[in-house]
């Protein structure tokens, strides 16, 4: 008798997800085939930021929002912002006296000339000890707007030396300045001075929406970007393209699909967001712009998809989501996966801190559930970040049960039914 309930019980749950896969007959391995032959082909140049084949691939994103039926975003959906490139022509500093080496000073400014001291006024003077989260402080001034000089405790050194990767640009034509000090105290005098070579460049993410109906203003935000790295030198097989078909044709391609999958349902009682970032590769710069647009106490939660073209370690209908431990988010989409093959699991990678160097990062810190989905296996991704990231290497099938998996699972959250624990940003490194 019991084990004809459960067997009963079973068949039930089957055929609610064997329903719920019904729904999501538009996504086949051939529709994730045309977009990602689109995005990773030879003409989109690998889609640098800033590049005539990042403009094209942006076009051929906005097009597909629009023949899904998304609506734009604040009036188009190419949300253009400036990005100023400062090459650093030399930099010097003394604190209490004292000379700095040039590799422990990074500024990041607008003006060719920056001269700077402590009796220069309208500039905030900010101590990051030994104890205190640099990666949290970094973040936070970099995304703010006042004038500052930010010591730091060599304690810090390490991710010290990572905001070079963010040296060279100030995004969103924010005309302030900042500098990083790495300096073993807290100095009561200063001075800095620096010179650039400045360029403004123009730089654009594609968004779109799907207005709620009961919950309008509570926003679930789908995500990937849709730059890569362009063109480099040729590899042995005389190859100068690094298409991306991976990196992150793949995620954005996903978006793309579930743009049209919830577009058709159009039963999403919170507001959707579908966007492709620009500038991951070079510092995030899309995704940060992106959030500031946000109140971050109405985003319920974020998806982020990066790389999801090949198998993950525990093989197919399989994936990772980073920071798994930071919200519940993980367990209401295994919630809603119940009875089907699918599994998501924690990031197995902890040790590289992908929670922090994907688009996520930026609204996570300002407390949002925000995750990135992912199967790529970074320990050993064969074509991470070369010219054969292509779409041969690519595992379409399973592409297109990883995106059905994310919408079946996201489904109580679009739904307005749940609501993911904020993460404490606290908490963060």
């Amino acid at each position: 008798m019991q084990k004809n309930l459960i067997c009963f019980m079973a068949a039930i749950i089957c055929c609610h997800f064997s329903w719920a896969q019904k729904g999501l007959k538009m996504i086949t391995p051939s529709a994730v085939e045309r977009i990602e032959k689109t995005l990773s082909a030879d003409d989109m140049q690998g889609r640098k930021a800033g590049t005539t084949g990042s403009d094209k691939a942006a076009d051929f994103i906005s097009a597909e929002f629009k023949k899904a039926g998304l609506k734009p975003f604040q009036n188009s959906y190419l949300q253009e912002f400036s990005v100023v490139r400062n090459h650093l022509i030399d930099v010097s500093a003394t604190v209490d006296g004292q000379p700095v080496d040039k590799s422990n000073i990074i500024p990041f400014t607008q003006q060719e000339d920056l001269s700077i001291d402590q009796t220069s006024a309208g500039y905030q003077k900010v101590w990051v000890a030994a104890t205190d989260s640099f990666r949290t402080a970094a973040t936070t001034y970099y995304a703010g707007k006042n004038n500052m000089v930010v010591f730091v405790d060599t304690a810090h050194a390490a991710y010290f030396r990572r905001l070079v990767r963010m040296k060279n640009a100030i995004s969103f034509g924010n005309a302030r300045n900042l500098v990083f000090i790495l300096t073993p105290v807290d100095p009561a005098t200063f001075s800095i001075h620096a010179t650039h070579e400045i360029n403004n460049q123009k730089i654009k993410n594609v968004v779109g929406i799907l207005p709620g109906k009961s919950k309008k203003e509570e926003y679930v935000i789908f995500s990937a970007h849709y730059d890569h790295l362009g063109i480099g030198k040729p590899n042995a097989n005389q190859d100068s393209i690094y298409n991306g078909a991976n990196d992150d044709a793949s995620g954005t391609s996903a978006v793309i699909l579930l743009a049209r999958y919830f577009a058709k349902k159009a039963d999403n009682q919170r507001t959707i967001v579908f966007t492709a970032f620009t500038a991951e590769e070079s510092g995030g710069f899309g995704s940060q712009y992106f959030s500031r647009q946000f109140d971050p106490a109405k985003v319920m939660a974020m998806f982020n998809i990066e790389m999801i073209g090949t198998d993950s370690k525990w093989g197919s209908k399989s994936a990772y989501i980073t920071g798994y431990e930071k919200t519940d988010m993980g367990k209401i989409l295994e919630n809603n996966l119940a009875g089907s093959p699918f599994k998501f699991y924690p990031d197995p990678y902890p040790q590289q801190q992908l929670f922090y160097r994907s688009d996520n990062a930026t609204l996570a810190r300002q407390g949002v559930p925000a995750h990135t989905i992912s199967t790529s296996k970074m320990d050993a991704e064969k074509y991470y970040h070369t010219q054969e990231d292509e779409i041969e290497t690519l595992d379409l099938n399973n592409m297109a049960e990883i995106i059905k998996a994310i919408a079946i699972s996201s489904k109580s959250i679009v739904a307005g039914q749940d609501s993911p624990s904020r993460v404490d940003a606290s908490q963060l490194k």
